[in-house]
């Protein structure tokens, strides 16, 4: 070995030898395959024939494949289509939307030179301890904007979060240096130029955390849905799942009232548990191949906007 070669390989304290590093990658291999066998199983089952699965129980290799899950649920004709387009336009919008207001009310409070920062900022916090309620939120959302049965009832109400808001304002401290502000304010650019130009360009990580918290935050929600929206040509995803849930549980709890041989046999046709893994891989699936586009900014974003000054 050449004395660089030997120099190199000493000043090279954090190398690990072949065997704890294939120990640790196996360690890390074994974690990662854990966290992704329960989505992988729910995939099996839903493919799952539903008298196979009652017999033999959950396998990762059943005896009998089928369809039918899908197929009750597809049943629904284009319903399901129309609540995921419902879904796609309330997530895309809402994440902007959100990116955007977070954007701006954030900026506004990382800078020292604004004189009411204080002020927002506890409106902001504020938020996160008490809430107006239910009632009072009904009241806003569906008789004084009167937003009811249509789109921005399931994109207004989550459309501006104040743990966000407090995420990307520290992120803004932390990572924007002044001196980056106070050259643009001395080549005669405004706040706003300053913010399009300068600041959101180095605030990728950060903004990419918010996009992903308010993705996930619109695509799974079905509580606004539940009290805004009656009318079928708005009802989302996961609402519109619910439903089905809810009507296969009423032919459950009612069939056994009736004890005649219909009844029975159209009890034994429903698919129980198949159906609910279904649900679940049609209502996960879309929403898992969003993260690898987050995911290079994801860690960074979080864990550097969570320092507190």
């Amino acid at each position: 070995m050449n004395p660089t070669a030997k120099r190199t390989k000493l000043r090279d304290i954090h190398r690990l030898p072949f065997g704890w590093n294939a120990l640790l990658h196996l360690i890390a291999g074994g974690f990662a395959l854990s966290c992704l066998f329960p989505f992988a199983l729910a995939i099996v089952i839903s493919f799952t024939d539903e008298n196979t699965l009652a017999l033999n129980g959950y396998s990762i290799f059943p005896e009998k494949w089928s369809m039918f899950a899908y197929d009750y649920i597809f049943r629904t004709g284009d319903q399901l289509l129309h609540s995921y387009l419902v879904t796609l336009s309330v997530t895309a919008i809402g994440t902007l939307l959100t990116v955007a207001l977070t954007a701006l009310y954030a900026y506004a409070l990382s800078r020292k030179a604004f004189k009411y920062r204080k002020g927002f900022t506890f409106l902001a916090f504020f938020t996160m301890l008490f809430g107006g309620g239910l009632v009072p939120s009904y009241i806003i959302v569906a008789q004084m904007l009167h937003l009811k049965d249509t789109i921005w009832a399931l994109i207004l109400p989550m459309a501006l979060n104040a743990f966000n808001i407090v995420i990307l304002r520290t992120f803004f401290q932390t990572m924007i240096p002044d001196a980056i502000v106070e050259s643009g304010k001395i080549d005669g650019a405004g706040e706003y130029k300053i913010l399009f130009r300068l600041v959101l360009p180095l605030a990728l990580p950060g903004l990419a955390t918010i996009a992903l918290f308010s993705t996930l935050g619109f695509w799974n929600d079905w509580f606004n849905a539940l009290l805004y929206i009656d009318s079928n040509r708005m009802v989302p995803l996961q609402a519109m799942l619910m439903r089905i849930e809810s009507s296969m549980q009423f032919i459950i709890q009612n069939s056994s009232i009736l004890n005649s041989g219909e009844s029975r046999e159209m009890l034994a046709s429903l698919p129980q548990e198949t159906s609910r893994m279904a649900m679940v891989v049609l209502a996960t699936g879309p929403i898992v191949l969003a993260y690898p586009f987050f995911q290079r900014y994801f860690v960074e974003g979080l864990t550097i906007g969570a320092v507190k000054d």
